[in-house]
């Protein structure tokens, strides 16, 4: 099971005058990265990961919002609640994506036929989308790969089955890179054999693809491109660290856009340190370069934390040791050594306030309020609403809910006592 767009998708639902219109979420700073873009942005070249700058550029009409992860929060857990009405083994993957086993649920009692599966799917999805307002793409099959797959040409709204016995079928055709663990170096190096498709794989031998890609990855290569996958979908499994990582469609090699995801993998992977109640003493960054050669670099704390701030910071030392001129395909950051306690005393202190010219007693220093666009915020006379833009001592607000369609914008002043965040 996989949200459309799911961050702009929450947006689009909660902010009605955005509906059918392109919108960008993330980092909006110089150095931002696009976290989710809606699929009316997409159709302008916007993607994941791709530099806040190149996507202005692409898509200048587009609304621009930071994130609101309590959002989206809000929606995962409404979503992997309806999973776990299907079968206690659920396997997340992040806020909008998760696997499940229903061979594990009481839903099997009835026979797992394509017809019944295909029912269960609907219903689920409907579900999603009665409860949620949002569009979840689902695929079935008998593996984790095939699932995977049948999900993403499920896209978007959309639902895909494979029937047992015709995995082989659906694979052939495919692109090389739809593997997983697939990207531009090892595509280019299986281009060399003549594999474009994973029907070429077919004339591979094994031994070939291990001499070229290594032992794991050519003997893992050689199971999947024959559809074979048995890993299971687990839940239960001790969380002894938590991490998170991106593959690029490309590799990059910009200095500053690398050092930005880095930056958004280090607030993902704390997030999901908030969620579980964890906190973690080691920080490891992870990166795989143009030529699938894998680097990591870990740094110890002398205590847990689960401070942004601290494993953003930890994460950029340890990304700036690795030379990164020749391209990166994978990033990742994780945190291990966990712990249920947090003592960051120990290793951080907080951001310093801002400072203001001194004034004389009777003097009022005007101090702004930092307003990002997409943020909820509540006026005493005009009710709830977000921010559309701030500058230049002004803020400027759309004021509509999910429940009110478009509604009218106003400016105030950035010090204004009656505009509160919501």
């Amino acid at each position: 099971m996989d949200l459309d767009a799911f961050f702009a998708a929450v947006e689009q639902r909660d902010k009605p005058s955005l509906r059918g219109r392109p919108v960008v979420v993330g980092g909006l700073g110089p150095r931002g990265v696009v976290s989710t873009a809606s699929y009316e942005a997409r159709r302008f070249g916007v993607r994941s990961a791709m530099s806040m700058t190149e996507a202005r550029s692409r898509c200048p009409h587009a609304a621009f919002l930071a994130g609101r992860y309590h959002a989206y929060r809000a929606v995962s857990e409404v979503v992997m609640a309806a999973l776990r009405d299907l079968s206690p083994v659920v396997e997340p993957i992040s806020l909008d994506e998760a696997f499940v086993d229903l061979a594990a649920g009481d839903v099997a009692s009835q026979g797992l036929t394509l017809a019944r599966v295909t029912a269960i799917a609907e219903s689920l999805r409907a579900r999603i989308r009665a409860e949620t307002q949002v569009s979840a793409s689902v695929g079935a099959a008998t593996s984790k790969l095939l699932a995977k797959i049948a999900s993403e040409q499920a896209k978007p709204d959309g639902l895909v089955v494979v029937q047992p016995g015709t995995e082989m079928s659906v694979l052939r055709p495919l692109p090389i890179r739809a593997l997983s663990g697939v990207g531009p170096a090892t595509a280019e190096r299986l281009t060399r054999l003549g594999v474009r498709t994973v029907g070429d794989l077919d004339r591979i031998i094994e031994s070939e693809l291990v001499d070229l890609l290594g032992e794991a990855h050519g003997r893992s290569l050689h199971r999947l491109g024959r559809a074979l996958d048995d890993r299971p979908v687990s839940s239960e499994r001790e969380s002894k660290s938590v991490s998170v990582e991106d593959t690029f469609d490309r590799d990059l090699t910009d200095p500053a856009l690398l050092s930005a995801l880095v930056v958004r993998l280090a607030g993902r992977v704390t997030s999901r340190l908030v969620e579980l109640g964890a906190s973690g003493r080691t920080v490891t960054l992870k990166a795989r370069l143009h030529d699938f050669t894998t680097l990591t670099r870990s740094a110890t704390l002398p205590a847990p934390t689960d401070d942004v701030r601290v494993v953003s910071r930890l994460a950029s030392q340890l990304f700036a040791e690795i030379d990164t001129s020749a391209g990166i395909r994978l990033l990742g950051v994780g945190v291990s050594g966990l712990a249920d306690w947090v003592q960051e005393d120990l290793f951080t202190s907080a951001d310093p306030p801002p400072t203001t010219a001194a004034a004389a007693p009777d003097q009022q220093v005007h101090v702004p309020r930092h307003w990002v666009p997409g943020m909820d915020v509540v006026h005493a006379d005009h009710g709830p609403g977000w921010v559309w833009g701030s500058g230049l001592g002004r803020v400027t607000v759309r004021f509509e809910t999910a429940d009110t369609g478009p509604g009218p914008v106003h400016t105030f002043a950035d010090d204004d006592p009656d505009l509160t965040r919501h």
